[in-house]
């Protein structure tokens, strides 16, 4: 499997941690305070919930930073990653996405099937060419199409909506910290709030 890299970013990325820590980041500038807070997966834990679209420009540039944070995951925080389904062509996507949870490969097809689309320019917002893609990591197309609509990935895409009217988003990338704060934006600075205000959770625990 040939390794995807995002351009010169990684020192950047690794630069971030201790200025993050001094900041003091501002409600209404640099994150949104959620009107109405949703709960968490899993209780005890602070949640971090990415929202995201293969299809974003903008997802994919933030996504180093992304993997580069989850690297240093603290125990007391629960990473989710929630593909938007907030229209028909970004709902494709999504069932991609869960289908290949279903599957057991997510970690094998989630950063090619980013780059495919990004950088090779590929159109893969639809089933029949997401399904041929999907035939590169093992699957067979009629797999693949049995598990799309099927009723597991259905709901996941009813959740990902509720989720994303619930936190009033009306865009990607965004990043949603224990079900009470909205981080936008597509560099380093996305994952710097984000730290800020896991901290600021765990000072009001």
């Amino acid at each position: 499997m040939k390794k995807f890299i995002f351009g010169g970013m990684t020192a950047m990325v690794m630069a971030f941690s201790a200025n993050a820590m001094a900041a003091d980041y501002v409600a209404g500038k640099d994150y949104t305070v959620i009107k109405n807070p949703g709960k968490v997966d899993v209780p005890g834990k602070i949640e971090v919930r990415e929202f995201f679209w293969y299809g974003c420009p903008h997802c994919f540039k933030l996504e180093p930073y992304m993997q580069t944070w989850l690297k240093a995951l603290p125990k007391d925080v629960h990473f989710v990653r929630t593909p938007a389904a907030m229209n028909k062509m970004w709902e494709q996507g999504a069932r991609a996405y869960y289908v290949s949870e279903e599957l057991g490969i997510r970690k094998k097809t989630h950063l090619p099937l980013f780059h495919a689309i990004q950088v090779e320019n590929k159109q893969l917002f639809d089933q029949a060419s997401q399904a041929k893609f999907f035939t590169k990591f093992g699957v067979p197309e009629a797999k693949f199409n049995s598990l799309y609509n099927s009723f597991s990935v259905s709901s996941k895409i009813a959740k990902s909506n509720q989720l994303a009217q619930q936190y009033q988003l009306t865009g990607v990338p965004a990043v949603v910290v224990n079900g009470k704060y909205v981080v936008q934006g597509e560099d380093g600075k996305v994952t710097q709030v984000v730290n800020y205000l896991i901290e600021k959770e765990r000072k009001a625990k």
